[in-house]
């Protein structure tokens, strides 16, 4: 409680008033052909426009083949790849890496030595191919989840078949070459949907459990660095509850977002389920968002204000994508369904540099037939602030945001004086200073590397960073780590 009370003081004294008004939507986007085509992950990229990946089945050979598109920030189509064989080979997730290009992962049935295994690409900045490997054995075993690792490397989770299902999870180097693989599971099974490399350098895995007769329950896993299992939890009630996205916090826990047939109401079938957890999986809150017959999370965000975004669809007459927006500890701020007559359904949500949102699904509504990938851009929510004039005046900003390993801070004086730029955590203590000096008249701009004054790494999540000119506090903002 005192930790609380010491943000909310902290908070106050900014003088901020942020209007909880549904944001605007910028511009919607639809890409597909006759048939099938969807859309399941989407990333800003450095350049400020968009990668997108998902399947189709309008274009490329004769089955679903992973579709990669890549936009400007308007949506335009500056590029577009399809990557696949004769059989249904199907992308889940995508990743900018450090080096201008893209890391893919999904499950591929037409190459490989199974049925199906996991298909890792790698691309140029151009959509090129780099690196082509797939992992697996004579089952099934399908990919959902990658990201690039602190080595170079890269972590893939999905699941895998050797006589009922189980996590599983690939770690490789650079090239694509397997350095250790594990399952994780019982005589149940087990589905893993989302993993994320965690700061002590170990991984976290969510996904579900479900005994062939019961009901399924979300199921969490948390590796060391070498794979190893330290710990997991389960979370679930008597009907069946899944998860689907997974982040760590700040704080070094965990945000979990899904859906529940378990708790709320009986009026409604499932609820879009968000837990909280500390660094072991216990649980410190849940919150449950609903009003329709379905309601499911499919992708979940930090958001720079220290909250959470939430994308996946609701359910009354047809699905439409649903965004429920949060403050840090689940309580909704607001909420906004989009769609049309027919079907839709959101999988992929980021925050964009502007501090509004990018999201990605499904649309069969809109389009040119069949299922089609549908991009929504959604503007910044409003903040007011008594202040406002001040803060036009000294232009404070940073780019990228979120970002990962740095960013650049950039600020405006209009005189000269004493500037103190610093870098503070969540509660308002200060970690960093990056500048005490007397600037000149003009624009400046310093990057941060997101150390501490120690030359330590500091943890994802939510810092601010102040701008003080003689002595006086003329502006904050917000910026996201994101690991």
């Amino acid at each position: 409680m005192k930790t609380l009370l010491v943000l909310f003081v902290f908070l106050i004294s900014l003088n901020y008033i942020v209007a909880q008004t549904i944001p605007d939507t910028l511009w919607t986007k639809t890409y597909g052909g006759s048939s099938d085509d969807e859309a399941r992950s989407i990333q800003q990229t450095t350049d400020g426009g968009y990668i997108i990946v998902g399947s189709t089945k309008s274009f490329g050979a004769l089955d679903d083949d992973f579709w990669l598109i890549k936009t400007d920030d308007n949506g335009n189509i500056i590029w577009n790849q399809f990557y696949g064989g004769l059989d249904s080979d199907e992308a889940h997730s995508i990743q900018q890496t450090i080096d201008g290009g893209y890391i893919i992962t999904g499950g591929t049935y037409s190459f490989g030595s199974g049925s199906s295994d996991f298909w890792l690409l790698k691309t140029d900045q151009n959509g090129n191919v780099e690196l082509d490997e797939t992992y697996g054995g004579t089952g099934v075993d399908v990919a959902l989840s990658v990201q690039q690792t602190t080595d170079g490397g890269y972590i893939i989770a999905g699941y895998t078949y050797s006589g009922d299902y189980d996590f599983g999870l690939i770690k490789t180097d650079p090239n694509g070459n397997e350095i250790w693989n594990y399952t994780y599971g019982g005589s149940d099974d087990e589905f893993a949907h989302s993993v994320k490399q965690t700061t002590d350098g170990g991984y976290i895995i969510i996904g579900l459990t479900k005994d062939v007769y019961a009901e399924s329950d979300i199921w969490l896993v948390k590796t060391d660095s070498e794979g190893y299992e330290e710990w997991n939890q389960s979370f679930g009630g008597n009907e069946n509850d899944e998860a689907m996205s997974i982040l760590q916090t700040a704080e070094g826990g965990y945000i979990i977002a899904g859906k529940t047939n378990s708790f709320g109401s009986g009026f409604v079938n499932y609820y879009m389920w968000l837990i909280k957890t500390d660094e072991n999986g216990n649980e410190l809150w849940n919150q449950i968002y609903g009003y329709n017959f379905n309601n499911e999370g499919y992708s979940i965000q930090h958001t720079t204000d220290g909250g959470y975004i939430i994308a996946g669809y609701t359910r009354s007459n047809a699905d439409d994508f649903w965004l429920v927006k949060t403050d840090e500890n689940g309580n909704e701020l607001w909420n906004q369904s989009y769609g049309g007559s027919n079907y839709e359904r959101a999988y992929s949500i980021q925050q964009t540099i502007d501090n509004g949102y990018i999201v990605a699904g499904v649309t069969d509504s809109y389009g040119s037939g069949g299922e089609d990938f549908w991009i929504v851009r959604i503007s910044p929510e409003a903040v007011e602030s008594d202040n406002e004039m001040q803060i036009l005046k000294f232009n404070l900003s940073n780019y990228p945001n979120p970002f990962n390993p740095s960013t650049t801070i950039s600020f405006s004086t209009p005189e000269e004086g004493i500037v103190e730029l610093s870098v503070c955590n969540i509660k308002g203590q200060k970690i960093k200073s990056l500048i005490s000096n007397q600037i000149t008249v003009g624009e400046h701009s310093i990057d941060w590397n997101g150390k501490d004054d120690s030359g330590k790494k500091v943890s994802s999540g939510v810092y601010l960073y102040k701008l003080n000119v003689n002595g006086k506090t003329e502006e904050v903002k917000k910026c996201l780590l994101l690991k």
